[in-house]
C-alpha cells in the first residue's frame, strides 16, 4: 500500500508528514531546511517511502487570493515535479491557518520554549495539512469496506457473546 506525504513549505523551513498505509493517519516526519537541495531530498523520501501523492499547503489569503508566498510555493513545486517519480501525483492544497493551528498546538501541549516550538512547527502544520486532506478524502468516499462487506451485518445483541437466543 502507498502513503500520502505532505508538505509544509517555508522560506526557512520545510515540514514533513507522512500518512500510514491505509492512508487514515498523519504523522509526523521531519523538518528539512529549506535550501535548493531540498527537493532532492524530498524526492528521495517519496522514493524510499513508497509514496503515491504529495500534498503541497498553498499559503492562500484569508480571501482566498493568491499572494506572493503561494507564488513562491508553486514556483517550488515546478521544480520539486520532474525530482518525483512519474507514477507520484503532486497536489496544492489550501493550507490557511495551518501553522496558526500547529503553533496552538503546541502551546495548549506546554511546550513554550520557542527553540523548541520551531524545531517542530512545521512538522505539524504539514500533520494539519495532511490530516484534513485524509479526512476529507475519506468523507468524500464514505466509509471504505471490502467489496461485497455488509457495514451492518446484523441487528446487535444485548446479550454477552456465546449466550445469543436463536
Amino acid at each position: 500500500m502507498s502513503r500520502i506525504l505532505a508538505i509544509d513549505h517555508g522560506t526557512v523551513r520545510i515540514g514533513l508528514a507522512l500518512s500510514d498505509v491505509l492512508q487514515c493517519v498523519a504523522n509526523p516526519l521531519k523538518t528539512l531546511p529549506s535550501t535548493p537541495q531540498a527537493a532532492a531530498a524530498i524526492a528521495e523520501i517519496a522514493r524510499q517511502k513508497s509514496v503515491e501523492r504529495v500534498i503541497v499547503g498553498l499559503p492562500l489569503h484569508l480571501n482566498g487570493s493568491h499572494g506572493e508566498a503561494a507564488l513562491r510555493v508553486q514556483a517550488w513545486v515546478e521544480t520539486l515535479r520532474p525530482l518525483l517519480p512519474p507514477s507520484v501525483d503532486v497536489e496544492l492544497v489550501d493550507e490557511r491557518l495551518s501553522s496558526v493551528e500547529a503553533e496552538a498546538a503546541l502551546k495548549r501541549s506546554g511546550v513554550t520554549d520557542a527553540r523548541a516550538r520551531r524545531e517542530v512547527v512545521d512538522q505539524l502544520a504539514a500533520v494539519v495539512i495532511l490530516q484534513e486532506y485524509l479526512n476529507h478524502q475519506r468523507g468524500a468516499q464514505g466509509l471504505l469496506l471490502p467489496e461485497g462487506a455488509d457495514a451492518f451485518p446484523e441487528e446487535p445483541s444485548h446479550e454477552p457473546r456465546g449466550r445469543r437466543r436463536r
